[in-house]
């Protein structure tokens, strides 16, 4: 019997680290996920793969794409796909890292780890600006039918579609706004969490409501602040049964609907962009049967 990934539907752990692959051998590339799929059990290691390896196994998914490069007024969206992200997910920070070494190594010399990000939870679920982030997050049942394949052919059913970002924040910049600025970028007071009726239309949160599309854009976010010594941000990382929703309101943000961009640009940019397929599990492990053949 398969199922999702169990990591996707749970609540954020308070470390993680993605890590991002590139391929090197198609050749090598069957062994390697052979042994991916030995220490992968998609709880404390989430899988996605990206078009390219899927394409390099002869595998096709219709609704698998590369992330789109976008381009709006004074906003540029880059595009980074890689062939294989990993979600690495837990409470010790030290684990975590064992737990990468061990995967470096069995994906070699088939995938080689061009990128490696540590996550964190900030003060039960804050983005780093203090506000809380996933606010209108779907929930139950609501959420498994925005982020899982609920139909299709075995192997696939139970699946979900990961979108990735890494976000940079200007830190130093935003805490120099007045308290009301922050909130109007935002559309939320910091302090409670309520939704602001005069928000302006560029507010984050009017830019982003997710029943405000036609049909309804929902995705479950599972995204988390990220820092690498230099830079600090949003890790940011949402789950679908597709990848229409998240690039829906990705379009709308940059502005390319309606020419009003998002005003979290005004402090915060994205620096990467991939997409990736999260097969289900069988029998406690990720199942790349679909991808093995």
């Amino acid at each position: 019997m398969t199922s999702s990934q169990p990591g996707i539907l749970a609540g954020v752990p308070s470390q993680a680290r993605h890590l991002f692959f590139s391929l090197e051998s198609a050749q090598d590339l069957p062994a390697a996920l052979d042994r991916l799929a030995s220490l992968a059990d998609g709880e404390t290691m989430v899988v996605g793969l990206g078009e390219s390896l899927l394409q390099a196994q002869g595998c096709r998914l219709a609704s698998l794409r590369v992330f789109p490069a976008l381009s709006g007024a004074g906003v540029d969206i880059p595009s980074t796909q890689h062939a294989l992200w990993c979600w690495l997910r837990g409470e010790d920070r030290g684990e975590l890292l064992q737990l990468s070494r061990a995967l470096v190594s069995a994906l070699a010399p088939a995938l080689r780890l061009v990128q490696s990000s540590d996550a964190f939870r900030y003060r039960e679920g804050r983005d780093l600006t203090g506000y809380e982030d996933g606010t209108e997050n779907p929930q139950g049942e609501a959420a498994i039918a925005a982020a899982l394949v609920g139909e299709g052919p075995e192997g696939e059913r139970g699946g979900s579609f990961a979108a990735v970002q890494h976000w940079v924040h200007d830190l130093d910049r935003f805490g120099a706004l007045p308290p009301d600025e922050q909130d109007h970028i935002v559309g939320r007071r910091k302090r409670d969490n309520e939704e602001l009726e005069d928000a302006p239309a560029s507010a984050h949160v009017k830019r982003t409501a997710q029943e405000s599309f036609s049909p309804g854009a929902f995705v479950l976010r599972r995204s988390m602040p990220w820092n690498d010594g230099q830079q600090a941000g949003l890790l940011f990382l949402a789950f679908g049964h597709s990848l229409d929703a998240f690039e829906a309101q990705l379009r709308r943000m940059a502005g390319l609907e309606d020419g009003i961009v998002d005003a979290l640009f005004r402090f915060s940019k994205p620096v990467s962009g991939g997409y990736y397929w999260c097969p289900p599990v069988r029998a406690g492990r990720v199942d790349l049967q679909k991808v093995l053949g």
